[in-house]
């Protein structure tokens, strides 16, 4: 949903890139599984995070899945248990919630009746799937749902002057009950806390990215976004993600894993490249550049529609470079749009806390270089 975990294959190590997959393939074969192919769509980087956490704190569940055209058609071992079920509540949740906003908004081919209609009848039958799914895991959705809704409210009264992080809450208190979910289905009680911590930051950096690196195109389209709502810099909003990612890391300090090493490269060292990108890009972008070219023509509303079930039922949607299924714009994979910055040594004391390891001498396991 938020996109803010996009880890580069090149720079991941092999142990780490395989546990990577094994949870991306189990959120979206849990979603089928549980919910139907259109589930799918629903499968995100940032919900896999949910998966993850839930082994970390426990041991490795596996089942063989069969073959898949984003593996080439091959076989895999996939995560699967209650960690790969609860990321896939939280996330067909949180996917529900963001479609009936934009149906709310009419954003784009959300304006047209037909397919306003349709989304509707789909987030209604999402909150059903997602709220029984999370009752047969002892998670109540209904802290995801309300938590959209209250963020709603908020948005409607917010005015310059607000305080940011007033607007940040609802998506803090929605992954801060996710992630500390993770610590009851591990049987790990005491990391609750501290889970919930980490959560909660998560889910205020998400916000504030989110609405950071949209800034520019909401202004230009007149679009409501929190920054230029409350009057925040990007200075203020950069210093707040900051300060968010290095209180992500003192909490996962605090957590007792089995194996923290995804965890951490997930948690530390993605969020602090993304707070980089984000902000990089913003402050660097060149004045008075010229405008973009004119995109293609669009497909209708009929033939963008098929055209987007078969990306979505391929799986081509999730990954893949596509063209949009409506205005045909070219989509690339998320290594070549976000960049590849393989062979970085990491900034943090990542062996220190790494179970794969004893202290910096060639460690391998959290960072693609040989010692931190």
């Amino acid at each position: 949903m938020f996109g803010i975990i996009r880890p580069c294959r090149h720079s991941l190590p092999e142990p780490l890139r395989a546990a990577w997959l094994a949870h991306l393939c189990g959120l979206c074969l849990a979603l089928r599984d549980g919910h139907g192919q259109l589930a799918r769509t629903a499968t995100n980087y940032d919900g896999l995070v949910i998966s993850v956490l839930v082994e970390a704190q426990s041991a490795p569940s596996r089942r063989q899945a069969g073959p898949c055209p984003l593996r080439g058609m091959r076989g895999a071992q996939v995560a699967d248990g209650e960690g790969a079920r609860l990321a896939a509540t939280v996330s067909l949740a949180l996917a529900s919630a963001k479609v009936r906003d934009h149906v709310l908004d009419g954003d784009g081919v959300f304006a047209r009746r037909p397919v306003a209609s349709t989304a509707r009848a789909v987030t209604r039958r999402w909150d059903r799937q997602s709220g029984r799914a999370g009752d047969r895991i002892g998670f109540d959705t209904a802290v995801l749902l309300e938590a959209a809704d209250r963020q709603g409210e908020l948005e409607r009264t917010a005015t310059a002057g607000s305080p940011l992080l007033t607007l940040t809450e609802p998506t803090e208190t929605a992954t801060a009950a996710a992630t500390a979910h993770t610590a009851v289905l591990a049987g790990r009680p005491g990391n609750a806390a501290a889970l919930h911590e980490a959560g909660r930051l998560f889910g205020r950096l998400a916000h504030l990215l989110d609405a950071a690196e949209d800034q520019a195109e909401d202004d230009a389209n007149g679009a409501w976004n929190p920054l230029t709502a409350t009057g925040t810099t990007r200075a203020e909003a950069e210093r707040l993600c900051r300060d968010a990612t290095h209180g992500i890391q003192l909490a996962l300090a605090e957590v007792a894993f089995t194996d923290s090493a995804l965890p951490h490269r997930l948690l530390v060292h993605e969020t602090r490249r993304a707070v980089d990108r984000v902000f990089n890009q913003i402050d660097h972008e060149t004045p008075g550049a010229p405008a973009p070219e004119k995109p293609p023509t669009s497909r209708g509303l009929l033939a963008g529609c098929a055209m987007w079930a078969l990306l979505a039922c391929s799986c081509q949607l999730l990954c893949c470079d596509h063209n949009d299924p409506w205005s045909r714009e070219r989509r690339e994979g998320f290594c070549e749009r976000h960049g590849c910055d393989c062979g970085d040594c990491c900034d943090c004391d990542c062996c220190q806390v790494c179970s794969n390891c004893d202290g910096c001498d060639g460690c391998d396991c959290c960072c693609p270089c040989d010692g931190c």
